[in-house]
């Protein structure tokens, strides 16, 4: 349903750096990229997450990503705090949202909540 999200930063390299270790255990990576300016991330060539330098940036956001399983979720996790995000919610079983909803939260440089998220059962 969703084409593509952007979220704005104060910081565009920052964010960019946070960004692509973050997302790298999900498979996206850099796909289009406007320096100092707006980086989209995304996989097989299309954009689905972009960060844009904007001032003010304004209230903070929540985004969810696929994760393929939740190996990758909790590499999700372990990559973002690696670039300097914060722990916003452990990976786990959020039972409360459904049975197999499987997740993590940070938050990045300038307050969005980003999350990993696996629908799919334990292998």
């Amino acid at each position: 349903m969703i084409d593509h999200v952007a979220l704005n930063v104060s910081d565009h390299a920052g964010s960019k750096a946070f960004y692509e270790q973050s997302l790298a255990p999900l498979g996206y990576e850099v796909v289009m990229d406007a320096e100092g300016y707006g980086t989209g991330f995304g996989t097989a060539g299309k954009p689905s997450l972009w960060i844009v330098r904007r001032d003010p940036v304004g209230g903070a956001a929540h985004i969810a990503l696929i994760a393929p399983d939740r190996n990758a979720v909790d590499a999700f996790h372990a990559a973002a705090l690696a670039a300097g995000g914060s722990d916003n919610g452990l990976p786990g079983l959020r039972p409360d949202y459904h049975e197999h909803y499987y997740g993590a939260f940070v938050l990045d440089p300038d307050g969005n909540n980003v999350e990993a998220v696996c629908h799919k059962p334990a292998a």
